[in-house]
């Protein structure tokens, strides 16, 4: 009998342990927002519309903005009066491991929901598909993957886009020889200065270079898309409760109607600080994205050959 109820009272004390484990269970990033009254989003410089500086340490951008509603969201949620926010600028390269370390809380760039980096980090509900595309110049001749063998092609160190174009079917036989730009506006420099033949990168920040170009005329995105990827916003991946507090605030954006006006403002109006207008269409991937909201990897994206 005794070690029965020794059972039993172990049982009940075991589960009002974790009871009381569950009840206090809290995010950490959460907590430490709270705690501090401070956020601290990681940004890119150079990924026009998506997530760019405007000049003075200042930071804007489609995803930005985004970022900035989610984090309004959070702030009322914690019930807190006011949230700072700091801009922390990341790069392809440090992007991941700055989230995974804590020095990044949420990361608003162009990074892409893929299954290798959400071993690393976790990945919010996607409202921005991109397709990979080739910039060239327009005097170039270059009009498909077929014309770069022997050519000089760009890419940003730490992105795979290069990746994707030498794994494309009709890259097969075609040799060329790859450089590297520190970050997109680098990688754009190359082109616009003749050490590169084409610039492979996400269609959103080629057309962004491309309108920021001091003649945007003297170029153009050709070829085939390369691949059709999710592009999200980073979160910690140990931290559930954080990123289904981002997610519900996503909803809210899209069931409120917000997102076609936030897509007009930044891809289709003029954007500071030059107000160069960067021309990209809602695509119908975005749009599907919006409607049916997932954090799907770009793996589930490519397209059955």
């Amino acid at each position: 009998m005794k070690s029965k109820k020794l059972s039993r009272y172990s049982l009940v004390a075991a589960a009002l342990f974790l009871g009381a484990v569950n009840a206090n269970a809290a995010s950490p990033t959460m907590d430490k927002i709270k705690s501090t009254g401070a956020v601290t989003m990681g940004v890119r410089e150079s990924s026009i519309p998506m997530s760019y500086t405007t000049g003075d340490s200042r930071f804007d951008g489609y995803h930005v903005e985004v970022c900035r509603m989610i984090l309004g969201d959070i702030k009322d949620k914690l019930g807190m009066s006011t949230l700072r926010i700091n801009y922390q600028p990341v790069t392809s390269q440090n992007r991941v491991p700055l989230v995974q370390n804590g020095t990044v809380d949420i990361e608003c760039g162009t990074t892409t929901n893929n299954a290798s980096r959400a071993k690393d980090v976790g990945f919010a509900n996607t409202l921005y598909v991109e397709e990979v595309r080739i910039a060239v110049k327009a005097n170039s001749g270059i009009n498909s993957i077929s014309q770069l063998a022997g050519k000089k092609v760009a890419t940003t160190t730490g992105t795979t886009s290069v990746q994707l174009l030498r794994k494309h079917e009709k890259a097969n036989g075609v040799n060329f020889d790859e450089v590297f730009g520190k970050d997109h506006a680098d990688s754009f420099l190359l082109l616009e200065s003749g050490r590169a033949d084409a610039f492979v990168m996400d269609g959103s920040i080629l057309a962004g270079n491309i309108a920021n170009a001091k003649n945007p005329k003297d170029y153009k995105i050709v070829g085939e898309v390369l691949s059709t990827e999710p592009i999200a916003i980073m979160v910690p991946k140990n931290d559930p409760e954080f990123k289904a507090a981002v997610n519900a605030a996503i909803a809210k954006i899209v069931a409120n109607g917000k997102m076609p006006a936030l897509w007009d403002k930044w891809f289709l109006k003029p954007i500071p600080p030059k107000n160069i207008v960067v021309g990209l269409e809602l695509s119908p991937a975005t749009k599907n994205a919006w409607a049916n909201l997932n954090d799907k990897p770009a793996e589930d994206y490519q397209q059955k050959k």
